[in-house]
């Protein structure tokens, strides 16, 4: 999870986006190479297609960004 507490991230629609195992099953079926979007330094695009776009609306709040990363060590 990457996001923006204020509800925006930069000038999009989004506060940020998640990856999870739906993601990377969407991106699969899809066809889509998340290492493209990533050289590009758009990822919107690719979590718009894959569903994991995570758009709260503006919060009026401002605490920074947050990140959470888990990892499962039996994967």
């Amino acid at each position: 999870l990457s996001g923006g507490t204020d509800g925006e991230d930069g000038p999009t629609d989004a506060a940020g986006a998640f990856a999870d195992v739906e993601v990377r099953q969407a991106a699969m079926e899809k066809g889509l190479d998340p290492g493209h979007y990533l050289r590009q330094h758009n990822s919107y695009p690719f979590f718009e297609q894959t569903g994991g776009l995570l758009k709260t609306g503006p919060t009026h709040t401002n605490v920074m960004d947050l990140r959470v990363m888990l990892i499962d060590k039996n994967t």
